[in-house]
């Protein structure tokens, strides 16, 4: 057999070994990837969405906005709020009652309200907001958190669910005459003042104030100048609080 043949045939048993071994390194890899361990890819599908990054400390006073347990308290969680914003009242629903029993009623958090209303998706929440401040000028904070609960339970029906409960499906529709209803039903006329639109500069400069301290949607806390956004678990809230307290 002459050189040129021996040479021929060991270049053609090159070619079918080489192409037999990429054809395997093909089909493994495929089986690894089609059948292999997605937990990671599972992992990051079910993360929740980031929020937009935010400084570690703003500046947010209480004002002389409505006060929820001890004045005095250590912690002061400031919500600026819309009354109309579904994920406000989820935030109302699922998470401020916890927050109310372990801190707020125990005297370790103040937890003091101020109006966030985005009027161009939510025409109820100015005249939500402005109803709340009636009824505060007639009863003190008191009547205003009577008020406050009163806006939310009626949203929670209004979509469709339990009153205190909810669950939260969407945005409940409401004007002045609701309103006016429901402070009458916890016992306070507001009529004139909603009407004479009182309180409409009290809740213009919350909203200016919610802005300046870094606030892109409702609903937006400061804790101790420490700000957090959205409808977060009680276990965001109760990470935060225990921190300022152990400081």
């Amino acid at each position: 057999m002459s050189e040129e043949v021996i040479l021929k045939i060991r270049k053609d048993q090159i070619w079918k070994y080489s192409t037999f071994l990429l054809l395997a390194l093909l089909i493994v890899g495929g089986f690894v990837f089609f059948t292999g361990d997605k937990s990671t890819t599972r992992q990051a599908a079910q993360q929740p969405a980031q929020l937009p990054s935010q400084p570690s400390q703003v500046k947010a006073s209480a004002d002389d906005d409505p006060v929820l347990g001890d004045k005095n308290a250590p912690v002061e969680i400031i919500e600026f709020s819309d009354y109309q914003c579904p994920f406000c009242r989820k935030f109302w629903t699922e998470t401020l009652p916890s927050i109310k029993t372990e801190y707020i009623d125990t005297g370790k958090v103040k937890f003091v309200y101020r109006d966030f209303p985005l009027d161009s998706i939510h025409p109820g929440a100015t005249p939500a907001a402005e109803a709340a401040n009636c009824v505060r000028d007639k009863g003190g904070d008191e009547a205003y958190y009577k008020m406050h609960d009163k806006i939310f339970q009626e949203g929670n029906i209004i979509d469709g669910g339990d009153p205190i409960n909810g669950p939260v499906r969407g945005t409940a529709q409401f004007g002045a005459a609701e309103l006016k209803n429901w402070a009458k039903d916890i016992g306070y006329d507001i009529s004139s003042c909603l009407d004479d639109r009182k309180f409409k500069g009290e809740v213009q400069k919350d909203l200016a104030d919610a802005t300046a301290a870094g606030g892109q949607g409702t609903p937006y806390f400061v804790i101790n100048g420490k700000p957090l956004s959205g409808a977060q678990p009680f276990a965001a809230f109760k990470q935060v609080i225990d921190a300022e307290l152990n400081a």
